[in-house]
């Protein structure tokens, strides 16, 4: 539905290699969310039982350190992006969507 204070947008990328580098950022921070998930659901299972706690202990650092890299994988691909723009000429990107990965 769209009114008088309806903002649209139409957001258009600027060559091929733009494209394959989000969408290679993309599905690393994918597989990294997925990854920081099982960790976390297969450590807190294991504290269910005295016996693995030590190993669920070790599963939720695992997890707890691939958060971090989720940052740095958004930040890589920002550069990455930021260089590619400059050698061919465009420019900066004149926003990032908010919900970028």
């Amino acid at each position: 539905m769209s009114g008088p204070h309806t903002k649209k947008t139409f957001d258009v990328r600027i060559g091929r290699h733009e494209l394959v580098i989000r969408q290679r950022y993309e599905a690393a921070s994918i597989s990294n969310d997925i990854l920081i998930g099982l960790w976390f659901v297969v450590g807190s299972i294991m504290f269910l039982s005295p016996a693995w706690a030590t190993t669920g202990t070790w599963l939720f650092l695992i997890g707890s350190v691939q958060m971090l890299i989720r940052p740095v994988i958004r930040l890589s691909r920002l550069v990455h992006v930021r260089r590619i723009r400059s050698r061919s000429g465009v420019g900066p990107a004149s926003h990032e969507a908010s919900m970028d990965f």
